[in-house]
């Protein structure tokens, strides 16, 4: 079945960086466009980023444009989400997800994806 696990969470300061990584199983890794998305406490599921299968589209929320950066490694059937310039609004649970469908758009809505890991936590504090 699929799975997804995200890991590389953790306490970072303000202005610092850190890199998730999800690992993808269970399914054809390299057809499907994979979401990185967000939940604070108290708020909402939120979009990041996105990349395309082969990795040559991206997009971004506003929210995080210039900061953070998706990838992903087809051969490895992973994903990946640098964070630079991290500030405090960026503490949230984040999660990678699996687009429902195996075409070529980049769906921002987290409805559009059908397999989601169990997140892993990234704490911004001074």
């Amino acid at each position: 079945q699929v799975q997804l696990v995200e890991s590389g969470g953790g306490l970072a300061q303000p202005g610092g960086s850190l890199r998730l990584s999800c690992a993808a199983s269970g399914f054809p890794f390299g057809i499907f466009t994979m979401g990185w998305f967000r939940q604070a406490p108290r708020k909402e599921r939120e979009f990041v980023a996105v990349i395309s299968r082969s990795g040559e589209s991206t997009y971004y929320a506003d929210s995080v444009k210039g900061r953070f950066t998706i990838s992903r490694d087809n051969a490895k059937d992973r994903v990946y989400l640098q964070m630079n310039s991290l500030k405090l609004e960026d503490t949230a649970l984040y999660y990678c997800a699996k687009k429902s469908a195996s075409g070529t758009s980049l769906p921002l809505g987290a409805a559009e994806y059908d397999s989601w890991g169990q997140g892993t936590q990234v704490t911004i504090s001074s």
